[in-house]
């Protein structure tokens, strides 16, 4: 069965690397896909965000996975795609409650893609990109967060 795992990936953690090999284990094709634009604000730029996924795959030794970039709606995405499910990992009660009013909303577009949510490990419940840059901004210690190749961006993005 193939699923989609769509995310900003600004920048991909090690939290995000867990829930792609926990769906490897449920999953025989996994695309993950990177969206091109965001509310949020984005450090890095589409291509060395898609550039970091795929090293980061290659430095843990997960291989036969795609990474692509999107600039449409997930649904839309999907549609294009022929793909009916989706992933996203789920961390704390916050990340249920957007994912719930998303999944929702998303059941109302259209209701044949389904969303599926994974937990990291518990090791990894309290990673999130956003905290990964502020502790790259002071220069802490990203080793057990990032892949490399990530952390030599992150600590040459804030100049460290």
């Amino acid at each position: 069965m193939r699923i989609i795992y769509p995310g900003t990936f600004d920048p991909v953690t090690l939290g995000h690397i867990d829930v792609i090999r926990r769906a490897r284990k449920a999953f025989s094709e996994i695309e993950i896909a990177v969206v091109t634009r965001s509310s949020k604000s984005l450090c890095f730029p589409i291509e060395e965000r898609v550039r970091f996924i795929r090293e980061s795959l290659d430095e843990i030794g997960l291989k036969g996975i795609k990474v692509t970039a999107f600039d449409c709606l997930l649904i839309e995405y999907m549609k294009m795609k022929d793909c009916h499910n989706f992933i996203r990992g789920l961390r704390a009660n916050s990340d249920f409650e957007y994912e719930f009013q998303m999944q929702l909303m998303n059941r109302r577009l259209a209701p044949e893609i389904t969303g599926l949510y994974l937990m990291p490990s518990e090791d990894m419940m309290y990673l999130s990109s956003k905290l990964v840059k502020e502790i790259a901004k002071y220069g802490g210690d990203l080793s057990t967060m990032v892949t490399t190749c990530v952390r030599k961006a992150l600590f040459d993005y804030f100049e460290h």
